[in-house]
């Protein structure tokens, strides 16, 4: 009589890591804190009210500013004609104000960036003397705030016969502490060191391998510095108010508190609206700037850039 063999049960296979891993991934996911949601929230709404209202109120007529509510629209929407008058009022002063503040920050800005991200490279990847007392140099100046320097800038820019002109915007522009460390520390984890080394082995020199291999890498900083740099030199007032005297040079900031110091006296608040809706005209650059450059706002780039 033959037998035959029970047959026998194997055991599920267990899941592997890296599933393990992605099923605890989609728990944590759909554990959604409420007090984290409620508190974004709240953050959202203070951050998005000043827009809204500032939207909605250079909306309104002169007369629809103070018989209104301030976060609900008129009855007569006025705002294609308030940017029509913020931007002929005074012989166009406002669109000459634009243009100081876009030199500025092309120049400034863009230096500063530009400065930022040649310094940050070499600090970053080449050795030389005295490099421990730079870094020493840069992270004092990033402690140190920009109004506690002014008037020092402005006594030495007085000196050399500059003030109350561009240049003494733009120079101190040039110099961002802040950006140089930033781009310090992305370059030196971004850019590895076998990729310049291959870049040298197959005969590429310094200046290309920077151009050619470097600068894509370093994209991100470029724009994370870029958008600190201009950021901080649109909405720069305090250097200006100390160095400009001839309003033909004043920045968009200085020209708007201008227009409010001269709505806030008797014979002129019938420009306060054209403050209103300058303000709205001076914010709409940096959002326009946010949403063009986000895209290159990317982490990653040099992955797989290396072979084992």
């Amino acid at each position: 009589m033959t037998t035959h063999p029970h047959p026998t049960t194997t055991a599920a296979p267990k899941p592997a890591p890296a599933r393990a891993a992605r099923r605890a991934v989609r728990r944590d996911k759909q554990r959604r804190s409420p007090l984290l949601t409620a508190l974004t929230a709240l953050m959202l709404i203070y951050s998005l009210v000043p827009l809204v209202w500032l939207l909605i109120n250079a909306s309104k007529t002169q007369e629809g500013l103070f018989s209104s509510f301030g976060l609900w629209f008129d009855d007569d929407f006025a705002l294609f004609t308030n940017i029509r008058d913020t931007l002929a009022y005074d012989n166009g002063v406002f669109v000459r104000w634009l243009l100081n503040t876009l030199l500025y920050v092309v120049l400034g800005a863009g230096g500063a960036t530009a400065l930022a991200t040649l310094g940050g490279y070499a600090l970053a990847k080449f050795d030389f003397p005295g490099k421990r007392g730079v870094f020493a140099v840069v992270i004092g100046a990033v402690a140190v705030p920009g109004t506690a320097l002014a008037v020092p800038t402005f006594l030495m820019f007085s000196k050399l016969g500059l003030t109350n002109t561009p240049w003494a915007v733009i120079i101190p522009s040039l110099i961002s502490p802040f950006g140089l460390y930033l781009m310090w520390t992305f370059a030196a984890s971004a850019i590895p060191g076998e990729l310049l080394e291959a870049a040298r082995v197959d005969g590429a020199g310094e200046l290309r391998t920077f151009l050619r291999i470097c600068m894509p890498l370093l994209a991100p900083g470029i724009v994370t510095v870029a958008l600190f740099t201009m950021v901080a030199t649109w909405n720069n007032y305090f250097l200006p108010l100390i160095m400009l005297k001839d309003p033909d040079w004043y920045p968009l900031t200085l020209g708007l508190n201008a227009w409010n110091d001269q709505a806030a006296t008797a014979g002129g608040q019938a420009i306060f609206h054209l403050v209103i809706t300058g303000s709205l005209l001076t914010i709409l650059p940096l959002l326009a700037a946010f949403l063009f450059l986000q895209r290159y706002w990317q982490s990653g780039l040099a992955a797989g850039g290396v072979k084992d």
